[in-house]
């Protein structure tokens, strides 16, 4: 027997495949039934009759393409298009099979789902399918968004690479969209950093595209982490390029743009940071390169705010006080450089303080699930057989007994001196 739970998590995921992301008659009928209630009710071929007031958040939110009450006829097309798509859904046990190949869907509530998505209101993802070793909700807590032009120069990639390094290397993930230009420089810069990296895919996490990132995303499954909206066997299309920039500019705390020309698709995504009151950054170039021009509009026009390094970014993105920020930098080690460690428990790194045969049976199975690596509590606690809940109390435990650490992929083993 199915646990209802588990139910909605499989309806959530046939939703991907029958309707496109920010469908705004389906966002309404998730605004006042349940996924599985809607799959049903396409499955019999039978739209609901829906109460007057759900479609009020859809007609407040233009971006969400504003239906009326009373357009039953666009509510009876979408039914009669997600119909005509359901040959095409996987059956259950093919959907369970997907996990085989390291491809899971989080969904909303869940503990790996990314809340600041929420922000994104009607238009936020119905689920995500995720391909990778990362922990996306844990990894995303200190992240930043690098986009930039396709055909970037020498100049942007040295400037994008170096910039990724520096906040790989300081605990911060880089966020970008795999495709060539500046958004490889920046996966490459955070993975040659041994950083953690998210790409934000216009096509299913199964698909590698551009075929010359081939490598470049098998990489980063195993330093960070894929992420789409659309299922597993999905091409892109232009318009899923643009649909899936506002899930770039939602993950971040902020978002910079290396180059872009006045036409670039990068300043989608920088317009998303500005909409959803993400802070915006972008990088100078020469006032004679039309691949930078974009950047200084931004600039000039939207406010953004110039960065030339990683210690800007951090220093925009990150409280004063905290790890990051221009005041924790340490004196003489050169400018923006910040501490060697980012986190409080990683200094003094001697023996155990708890031996291990005081720790109960509990905390040491927890213990033994978490991966040298790193990995976020909802993965340990997968890992473990146990609940997240479990997972997060025990964590405190090890930490302060000196058995673990805090890492960008989330909590890892902690490194021995010598």
């Amino acid at each position: 027997m199915i646990a209802a739970a588990d139910r909605q998590r499989i309806a959530r995921a046939v939703l991907t495949y029958l309707a496109e992301p920010g469908d705004p008659v389906l966002t309404a009928l998730l605004n006042v039934s349940q996924p599985a209630d809607i799959v049903a009710a396409v499955t019999a071929g039978q739209p609901p009759v829906l109460p007057v007031g759900c479609w009020d958040t859809i007609r407040a939110d233009e971006r969400a393409g504003g239906l009326g009450r009373r357009d039953t006829a666009r509510l009876e097309h979408a039914f009669g298009t997600w119909r005509r798509r359901l040959a095409g859904v996987p059956s259950e046990m093919d959907l369970a099979a997907f996990r085989q190949d390291g491809i899971r869907l989080v969904c909303p509530g869940e503990p790996e789902w990314p809340s600041q998505l929420d922000v994104l209101g009607a238009g936020r993802p119905y689920a995500l399918w995720l391909r990778g070793e990362a922990d996306l909700r844990y990894c995303c807590l200190r992240s930043v968004s690098i986009v930039g032009a396709r055909a970037a120069t020498a100049y942007g990639a040295h400037v994008c690479t170096e910039m990724s390094a520096a906040l790989g290397e300081r605990g911060w993930a880089v966020v970008s969209g795999g495709a060539f230009g500046i958004d490889g420089c920046a996966h490459r810069g955070a993975l040659a950093a041994d950083g953690v990296t998210v790409a934000v895919l216009a096509c299913g996490v199964d698909h590698a595209y551009p075929r010359g990132h081939h490598d470049l995303l098998t990489g980063i499954t195993a330093q960070g982490v894929l992420v789409s909206e659309w299922p597993p066997g999905r091409t892109p299309t232009r318009r899923r390029f643009l649909v899936r920039n506002r899930v770039i500019g939602a993950l971040s705390r902020g978002t910079v743009v290396v180059e872009a020309g006045l036409r670039s698709g990068a300043l989608n995504t920088a317009r998303h940071a500005r909409d959803l009151g993400r802070p915006l950054m972008a990088v100078p170039g020469p006032v004679t390169s039309e691949v930078s021009a974009g950047c200084h509009m931004i600039m000039r026009e939207w406010g953004a705010v110039c960065v030339t390094g990683a210690a800007d970014v951090m220093e925009m993105l990150t409280p004063l006080g905290e790890p990051g920020s221009r005041e924790a930098a340490v004196p003489g080690d050169g400018p923006g450089s910040v501490q060697a460690s980012l986190w409080p428990d990683a200094a003094g790194r001697g023996d155990p303080l708890i031996a291990r045969d005081a720790l109960d049976p509990l905390t040491e199975d927890i213990l033994e699930a978490i991966p040298a690596r790193g990995a976020g509590p909802a993965t340990i606690a997968v890992a473990a057989g146990v609940g997240v809940d479990a997972v997060v109390r025990s964590l405190g435990l090890l930490a302060a007994g000196g058995y673990v650490e805090r890492c960008s992929r989330g909590w890892r083993i902690r490194r021995r001196a010598g």
